[in-house]
């Protein structure tokens, strides 16, 4: 057995757990408790399972897209969790988020840092079709959780339908059907009051 690669993965493992203390904007549906990183992400794995046929990519390659979604807000362990519509916060987000991957999948033996470091850089440029499907959900599931909580970080001042639509602009060329919904749910917000025009 190879004891210096298993306590690797195994420090990584622990080191990782504190994802689930990281607290995002949005609360848990029913509660008034924000959700962690590890609910959010685990979250968007089923959603890869269950919403792939939406995309406009046939054939994707969904194990791809689930460990994209496990590891992608891993970064925030070190880096924080930004507010999406934060603008000051976002000016040196990817600078963070880029510091806190190199350390993070260091952790690693060597050829996982690799996968881990290429998987990580893949979500975050968004250019392959897993990459956009991804993104996609990244964006969908706060709508979810939003609409669900009578627009719970939609009422922060910073926050509109019309930063809401371009937030989830992706959504139209990636996955119509997903899109569709989105506005829907953005257009019956609106008239319940959880969501300003």
């Amino acid at each position: 057995m190879d004891h210096e690669r298993l306590l690797k993965q195994i420090e990584f493992i622990k080191e990782i757990d504190k994802a689930k203390q990281i607290f995002r904007q949005n609360v848990v549906i029913g509660t008034t408790r924000n959700e962690n990183d590890a609910e959010h992400s685990w979250h968007l794995a089923v959603m890869a399972l269950l919403l792939s046929e939406y995309s406009t990519t046939k054939n994707m390659d969904i194990l791809k897209i689930v460990k994209m979604v496990l590891i992608h807000d891993l970064v925030e362990i070190y880096a924080g969790d930004t507010f999406c519509y934060d603008e000051k916060a976002n000016e040196d987000k990817a600078d963070r988020e880029n510091k806190a991957a190199q350390k993070l999948f260091a952790i690693l033996p060597e050829d996982q840092t690799k996968e881990m470091w290429g998987l990580w850089q893949e979500f975050e440029e968004g250019k392959t079709p897993e990459a956009k499907f991804a993104t996609c959900l990244d964006r969908l599931q706060p709508i979810i959780l939003n609409y669900n909580t009578k627009g719970y970080t939609w009422q922060r001042p910073e926050v509109n339908s019309a930063k809401v639509l371009k937030r989830n602009k992706p959504l139209k060329e990636n996955t119509p059907l997903l899109w569709e919904y989105v506005n829907e749910v953005i257009e019956d917000s609106i008239q319940k009051g959880y969501l300003k025009q």
